[in-house]
């Protein structure tokens, strides 16, 4: 059965603090179905709280490295690994579909190489910066158990995103 909004694991869920498994080549069918449940939540994140680039799996309980990113195609990256990250650093107000409503502080990298596998376990290797890099940090600390909330910059670090109408 699909997957919708309502499997969207919210801040506190202890899934959302477990390491994720590697996806096993021998995974490869479940990969599509995994993909259209991830496209389905952010689809209904983004029509609810009109943001919304990534997820990574383990926000729907799937406790596979997998990300899905659909800025303007679909990119689908399993098994991540983020090499060379820019020693220079900057600071934003990061959001996350777990807690929606919620705005964090933390600081980034301005930079990274992320060599990961595409759907067809073909090895990839991709420069990102600014916002694409943020993002791909945001999604990858969701496959270690990392939250943003975890990587406050201080305990003012917070504010509440008015909900939408």
């Amino acid at each position: 059965m699909a997957k919708g909004l309502q499997d969207l694991l919210l801040l506190g869920d202890p899934r959302l603090y477990q390491i994720c498994e590697p996806v096993l080549e021998s995974e490869r069918p479940f990969v599509k179905t995994w993909v259209a449940d991830l496209h389905q939540v952010m689809e209904a994140i983004r029509a609810k709280y009109h943001f919304g680039r990534g997820i990574a799996a383990p926000q729907l309980g799937i406790m596979k490295r997998l990300i899905y990113l659909n800025l303007d195609k679909p990119c689908i990256i399993l098994n991540p690994e983020i090499i060379d990250p820019s020693p220079q650093l900057f600071e934003l107000w990061d959001d996350c579909m777990c807690f929606a409503n919620l705005l964090v502080k933390v600081k980034r990298h301005q930079s990274l190489t992320l060599k990961y596998l595409d759907e067809n376990f073909r090895p990839q290797e991709w420069f990102v910066t600014d916002a694409l890099a943020e993002l791909i940090q945001h999604e990858y600390d969701h496959l270690e158990g990392i939250l943003c909330t975890m990587r406050a910059v201080n305990d003012q670090a917070y504010r509440w995103r008015p909900t939408p109408d």
